[in-house]
């Protein structure tokens, strides 16, 4: 199949995927607390057909494939008897919680796949992962994949140590020992404070070795970490656009179009990497050795990862028409023990709906007029 056609095909499963799960986990908590639920759409209208009924829910098709929608009765009129919004607080929070937990809860499961695939850290190890092309590291013989076990005599052990240790020395030459496969290989380099920041002084990237996965709870541990890591960089993000660690153009939102351009890519490399595989040596089955250079890669799976954390942490900022500006309501709720005044409240998810609707036409926009420059890691 075309490479292209396979991408877009990805892209509209992937991204209706992540939201149906969303409002799957709203319908599911719904269904379990006896909040009756009028509609589960697959798609977004105009409505194709009405798919079945199950337990007074109906099914339905739609025409705008890329994601779904759940309708709960009385959505936002706590009047009408067996809706949401006549339900107890607790039972409203259970059910606002259930879309966002759904998707990190898919996220974990993914992170927990590609960890079980691609191996787990190894946090006494240090391996290199990108050689920028001329650098220093480059001219030095240094390999992705390289394991660095010292530099000047000092172990390494950790990222940060091989950083300091690298930018103590600019400007002379530094002695890396290397663990490259089963050899140990002795390589000098000089690392250039004439560089720019984001190359490095030595031209790598480094982090910690991955080594074989031994179980699937282990890997599922991982997985839960990464959804953390991933929130966490979520949440810091403002803080590291405001000091100025991370340019505009990096942190900005992109939209439909920046997403399907990332999927194209992760597809094709993905494609690319299980072609040269084939012709590669079988990857060792020890426990502790490092992961075969020559696996294929998974973005795919790293950005279906990535987006599911996105959509579930986004959904739970307290923002008016998202399930956090929902879920502020109740709690205020709880707090005051008074309800606001549905009216008021509903007004101001109208005109919060509104402006999240003005911002990702802006948003989709920019992907036309300024598409943003994002390109997978070597």
């Amino acid at each position: 199949m075309n490479i292209t056609i396979l991408s877009a095909l990805i892209f509209v499963i992937v991204f209706a995927g992540v939201i149906l799960t969303h409002e799957f986990g709203h319908f599911i908590a719904a269904r379990l607390l006896k909040v009756e639920v009028e509609e589960f759409g697959i798609g977004f209208p105009p409505r194709i057909t009405t798919l079945f009924r199950w337990k007074g829910t109906e099914f339905t098709l739609n025409w705008l494939p890329l994601g779904g929608f759940v309708r709960p009765k009385g959505e936002n009129d706590p009047n009408i008897p067996g809706g949401l919004a006549a339900a107890s607080p607790w039972t409203r929070l259970a059910v606002l919680f259930a879309g966002p937990t759904m998707n990190l809860i898919t996220a974990i499961i993914v992170f927990a796949y590609l960890f079980y695939q691609m191996g787990v850290p190894d946090y006494s190890k240090v391996q290199i992962g990108q050689v920028l092309p001329n650098s220093p590291a480059a001219q030095a013989g240094i390999q992705a994949n390289d394991i660095v076990v010292g530099v000047n005599g000092q172990a390494i052990s950790d990222p940060n140590t091989l950083h300091d240790v690298i930018y103590a020395n600019l400007d002379k030459p530094v002695t890396l020992t290397l663990q490259r496969g089963g050899q140990t290989v002795t390589v000098t380099a000089t690392p250039l404070s004439s560089r720019p920041q984001n190359e490095g002084a030595l031209g790598i990237s480094m982090g910690y070795a991955m080594v074989r996965s031994g179980s699937i709870i282990e890997s599922t541990g991982y997985g839960a970490l990464a959804v953390y890591d991933q929130i966490s960089l979520l949440v810091s993000l403002p803080a590291e656009m405001i000091r100025g660690q991370v340019s505009p153009d990096q942190g900005r939102f992109v939209g439909l179009k920046g997403i399907y351009d990332l999927f194209g890519q992760a597809v094709s490399r993905d494609i690319q990497s299980r072609q040269t595989a084939q012709s590669a040596p079988p990857p060792s089955s020890a426990a502790s050795a490092p992961v075969n250079p020559q696996e294929p890669t998974y973005f795919t799976f790293q950005l279906i990862a990535i987006l599911t954390v996105s959509v579930g942490f986004i959904n739970l900022l307290p923002f008016p028409a998202l399930d956090g500006g929902r879920i502020f309501f109740v709690l205020l709720e709880l707090i005051l023990r008074r309800r606001v005044k549905p009216e008021f409240e509903n007004y101001v998810h109208a005109v919060g709906f509104a402006i999240l609707l003005l911002f990702m036409i802006y948003v989709n926009a920019m992907d036309f007029i300024h598409p943003a420059v994002i390109n997978l890691p070597k």
